[in-house]
């Protein structure tokens, strides 16, 4: 039994569909990442999932049964904003959580031990709130962005904790915008408008997309043409790089500006089959790594 069902989950605000019919398991001892751009669906997803906010239709299941008082329980839950008490010291947020949930108050991670936490620098907060929510044995941990505006030594010992927990059975649902923590995960779930867009390792994601790869001198002069021609070009190091481009269109853009470049296609990354999904999202989209968008 998966420990997180949801099934053509869906949530509307008036008019405007923020998740629409989103299917996503989550099984113990398994770490899934959800990606996509800012306003994909992501938080309004794991609020539903977690009965914070009510679907519009479809159904989660959290350990075989609807969220309620008791599945909150056996979760863990670390949002954006980390929920923690800022007028309070990192052993009082302890206390007061172990307490609802009727559990010892684990000790304050390092670096945290003294003073109130609105005045700890970020990489505390982030380890501390990581601390909270996991005190009580979660069976599912849901990490809404947890490493965000941290340095990259705290990110990768907030990332060793979280395969910890899965190692020891807990499913993991996490959200990440960093491309390095998505690989991370055994399966990814990648959102574009509400909806799943692409879905497994990022190798199902990316599937036969490709980009143009500019090869210039003029790296600078390239870019500068490419963008003034409307087309969605990205820096590599000195290499210029379009996702889902046509190497025909790039190369008359260059010769038409006078820059003298090599033109070659190479295997899409992970970042731009996501804005390959992200562009392709709406009715009549092509398919991404082969998994056909949303209609």
């Amino acid at each position: 039994m998966s420990l997180l069902e949801a099934r053509s989950l869906t949530r509307r605000f008036g008019s405007f569909t923020a998740v629409d019919g989103v299917d996503l398991t989550v099984d113990g001892g398994e770490i899934v990442g959800v990606l996509g751009a800012n306003g994909a669906g992501k938080t309004t997803l794991m609020r539903m999932i977690l009965g914070l906010l009510r679907p519009s239709s479809g159904t989660v299941l959290l350990f075989g049964r609807p969220p309620s008082r008791g599945t909150r329980r056996s979760i863990g839950y670390v949002p954006q904003g980390m929920g923690l008490y800022r007028d309070l010291t990192a052993a009082e947020n302890l206390a007061f959580a172990a307490a609802a949930f009727g559990v010892p108050a684990g000790p304050p991670p390092p670096g945290t031990e003294t003073g109130l936490v609105g005045r700890m620098p970020l990489g505390p907060q982030r380890r501390l709130a990581f601390a909270v929510a996991r005190q009580h044995h979660p069976r599912l941990l849901v990490l809404d962005e947890p490493t965000s505006g941290v340095a990259p030594l705290t990110r990768v010992r907030l990332w060793d904790q979280i395969r910890e927990q899965a190692a020891a059975g807990a499913a993991i649902l996490v959200t990440t915008h960093y491309m390095d923590e998505a690989r991370q995960a055994d399966r990814l779930v990648l959102l574009a408008g509400g909806r799943v867009v692409g879905e497994g390792r990022e190798q199902d994601i990316v599937g036969e997309a490709t980009a143009v790869v500019v090869h210039t001198g003029d790296w600078s002069g390239a870019f500068a043409a490419l963008e003034a021609a409307g087309l969605a070009a990205s820096l590599a190091g000195r290499e210029v790089r379009l996702p889902g481009a046509g190497p025909d269109e790039v190369r008359r853009t260059l010769a038409a500006a006078g820059v003298a470049a090599d033109i070659t296609s190479a295997p899409a990354t992970l970042e731009e089959a996501m804005v390959l999904a992200g562009a392709g999202a709406g009715p009549g989209a092509a398919a991404v790594g082969g998994v056909p968008g949303a209609r």
